[in-house]
Order: structure tokens, then C-alpha cells, then sequence
């Protein structure tokens, strides 16, 4: 049967060595396949856009090369006439999988960083076109969107517009500066300056790109100014009624400075119907408000004395040292519970500052102190518990009220109660050597 079973097993091996070896055979002709179309690319795409632009693909191509040759090498080794053992042909195949498949991982990741250029390039007379069509579409747009920011620039103030004020100028040359880059993009290819036509093509089409950008913000401009407006008037609702309930609440220096800013914010808007920029009011009117919410809260919530502060540490120390003490001293004894709660309150009363704490800090380290002084509580609880758990049920030596004395391996519960104390350094035969004293 065990021979049955060895036969199976070795035909399986075999089959799967078989696998791996037609694997590594098809997998070094797609690779060299990859690198002779990348190379036919490249060639193209150098002629196109210059080596510049190319570099990158050309150093894959170069590494890639060297590194398929160490694969042919090995696939040479597998088929010479030298006999190989089962194991250098599996390790050989392998390796020339790693090799190839990494080969055309490669050149696909270059090939992909550059292929839109490349696609750009073969594509160029349809993208010059598409360029002129837009440049034509778009200039439509440019005298109603003159039109837009003259009746907008009668509502808002100058700040305000300098989000859009300019695009009509700028638009225009944008578009001009598309059409003349589009006839140089020509000529340089007719010439068969292939890298600068392609140059001038990417500046033409990027160039109509930032013009639509710019008459589309003109044209939501408008609805974002009158959001802002609206909300604007929220927010100074809003920023009334917190004066008022902040007037009925605790007068701390903090809130009294931060309820005049706001009143200053509420007092600098602009009266209706006179040009504004809703987009400063409403951004320093929400400052104003945020910060009297914020001094309110704190107001409520005053910040812990210095001496606060001292007294939860304190406190942390004393709990600790007592904890520290009963986990050292019965160590034996003691769980991870209690430890790691001990470890823990050691870590965050570490973290705590020395000296006078500054007041924007005291709440957190007050915080951090009551969780130290916590936690070691607990640990003292939990060891206490621990200890309690392990102590012998009485001082004899068996449960039973018998085994009494002093003796070697007798009375006092030695080797229950000895061995915890000492944290299981004291063992064995010592247990009763300090009894026999």
C-alpha cells in the first residue's frame, strides 16, 4: 500500500513539474513578445514626443532586456545536453516565470504612463479640429458672460468679484492663445518637429480647457453669492440670539471679548441694498460666532485650578505607589488583569507634564491624572482579589487541619503561600531549609 501511495505521489510531481515547465515556456515567449511590440512603440513614440519624454520607457526596455537574457540562460541550461536533477529544473523554471512575468509588468506600467500621450500624438489632426471647434463654441459665450459680471458688479462689492472679474479678458486670450498654438502645432509637424508639435498641441488643448473652466465659474458665481446671502442672514439671526443668551449666562472675560467681536462682525455688515461681498461677511461672521460658542462652552465649563490639577496627581501617585507595592511584593501571586491595568496607569502618569500646567492643557491632564490614579486602583482591587484566591484555606498542609508544624514541606502553608511571596524564586528544597531554620 505505501508503495501504491509513493508511485501516486510521484506522479503527481510530475505532472505538476510538467505544468510549471510548459508554464515557463509561454510565459518567456509572451515576455519577448511584449519587449519587440515596446520597442516598436517606443521608436514611435521617441520620433513623436523626443526622448525626454521617453526616458522612462526606455530605461524599462533596457532592464528588462538584461534581465529576460538571465531568462534565456536558464531556459538554455534546462534543454543542453547536461542531465538536471528534478529540483534544478523547478528552481529554474520558477525563476524564469518571476522573470518574465516582472518583465511585462514593467513595460505595462510605462507603457500606460505614456500611452495618452502617445494616443494624443496619433490622434493629432482630430484633436487639432476638436481645438478649433471649441475655441469657435466657447467664444460665443464670452459677450453674455461680460454681461453677467457688469450687472453682478452693481450687486457685489470688488472683493467679491475678483473671483470673476477678469475671466471676460482672460477668456478671450485663452482662445486666441489656443488657435495660434493649434497653427504651430501644424507647421512643426509638417517641418517634422514632432516633439514640439506635439508640445504646442498639449498647450492649445490645455489652453481651451482653462477657458471653459472660467466661463462656467462666471456662470455659478452668481448662484453661489446669492447662497451665500441667504445663509448670511441665517447666521445673523442666529449670532443675535446668541448675544442675547450669552448676556443671561456666566460673564467670564473670555465670553465678554468674544460677544464684542461678534457684535463688531454684526455691526460691519454692509446696510441693504449697497455692494457687499457675502462671501467675507459670512466667512468672519462665522468666526465670530464660532468663537463666542466656543467661550460660552468654556464658561460653563470652567478650567481646572492649578491646584486641581496638583491634587489628581497626587492622588495618581499614592494609588500607584500602593499598588506598586503589594504587585512587587507578591509577585507570584499576581494576574495579567492587575498588571496590565498597573503598566497602564505607569504609562499615563509618565505622559503627565512637571511643573505649572497651562490653563488650554489642565482639562486634559486633569483627565489623564483621574484615569492614572483609576486604573491603578483598580490594579490594587484586582491584585488584592488575586491574592486572595491564592492563599491556602488554612495554615496546615493538607486542607484538613492535618500536616501542622513547622517542619520541611509542613505547616505555615509553605509551599502555597512562601512560594507567591517570593514570586516563585524560592523553590524546591529552600522552602524548607528557611522553615528549618
Amino acid at each position: 500500500m505505501a508503495g501504491f501511495w509513493g508511485k501516486r505521489k510521484r506522479e503527481e510531481q510530475d505532472a505538476a513539474d510538467a505544468d510549471l515547465a510548459r508554464r515557463a515556456e509561454l510565459a518567456i515567449v509572451a515576455a519577448d513578445e511584449r519587449v519587440r511590440l515596446t520597442s516598436d512603440e517606443l521608436d514611435f513614440a521617441r520620433a513623436e514626443l523626443g526622448d525626454k519624454a521617453t526616458e522612462d520607457l526606455a530605461a524599462a526596455l533596457d532592464s528588462v532586456r538584461t534581465h529576460l537574457a538571465e531568462a534565456f540562460q536558464l531556459h538554455q541550461l534546462n534543454h543542453d545536453e547536461i542531465p538536471d536533477t528534478k529540483e534544478e529544473l523547478r528552481t529554474r523554471n520558477a525563476r524564469i516565470i518571476q522573470l518574465s512575468e516582472w518583465a511585462e509588468d514593467l513595460l505595462e506600467e510605462r507603457t500606460q504612463v505614456l500611452q495618452p500621450k502617445i494616443d494624443a500624438v496619433r490622434r493629432a489632426p482630430e484633436i487639432l479640429a476638436r481645438v478649433r471647434a471649441d475655441r469657435d463654441r466657447l467664444a460665443e459665450r464670452v459677450p453674455n458672460a461680460r454681461e453677467v459680471v457688469e450687472r453682478l458688479s452693481r450687486r457685489y462689492s470688488d472683493s467679491a468679484l475678483a473671483q470673476i472679474g477678469g475671466n471676460p479678458d482672460e477668456i478671450e486670450q485663452l482662445l486666441d492663445f489656443a488657435v495660434h498654438t493649434a497653427s504651430v502645432s501644424e507647421r512643426r509637424r509638417e517641418a517634422g518637429q514632432r516633439e514640439q508639435a506635439s508640445v504646442a498641441l498639449e498647450a492649445a488643448t490645455e489652453a481651451v480647457r482653462r477657458a471653459e473652466s472660467l466661463l462656467d465659474a462666471v456662470d455659478t458665481f452668481e448662484i453661489e453669492a446669492l447662497r451665500a446671502e441667504s445663509t448670511l442672514a441665517a447666521v445673523v439671526d442666529d449670532s443675535r440670539n446668541d448675544l442675547i443668551e450669552a448676556r443671561m449666562g456666566p460673564q467670564t472675560p473670555i465670553v465678554t471679548k468674544a460677544m464684542a467681536t461678534l457684535q463688531q462682525a454684526l455691526s460691519a455688515l454692509p446696510a441693504s441694498g449697497t455692494r457687499s461681498d457675502p462671501f467675507a461677511a459670512l466667512s468672519s461672521l462665522r468666526q465670530a460666532n464660532s468663537d463666542l460658542d466656543l467661550a460660552r462652552e468654556r464658561a460653563a465649563r470652567p478650567v481646572p485650578s492649578q491646584e486641581q490639577v496638583e491634587h489628581a496627581i497626587d492622588d495618581a501617585d499614592r494609588q500607584l505607589a500602593v499598588a506598586r507595592g503589594l504587585i512587587t511584593g507578591h509577585r507570584g501571586w499576581i494576574g495579567a488583569d492587575a498588571r496590565t491595568r498597573f503598566v497602564e496607569a505607569e504609562r499615563l502618569r509618565a505622559g503627565l507634564p512637571l511643573g505649572p500646567v497651562a490653563e488650554d492643557q489642565r482639562e486634559t491632564t486633569l483627565a489623564t491624572a483621574r484615569r492614572a490614579g483609576s486604573l491603578a486602583s483598580e490594579a490594587l482591587q484586582i491584585a488584592q482579589r488575586d491574592i486572595e484566591q491564592s492563599r491556602p484555606n488554612d495554615w496546615g498542609g493538607d486542607g484538613h487541619g492535618r500536616g501542622g508544624g513547622y517542619g520541611r514541606g509542613g505547616g505555615m502553608g509553605g509551599g502555597n503561600m512562601v512560594g507567591g511571596m517570593l514570586g516563585g524564586l524560592v523553590i524546591g528544597s529552600l522552602l524548607g531549609d528557611i522553615f528549618d531554620g
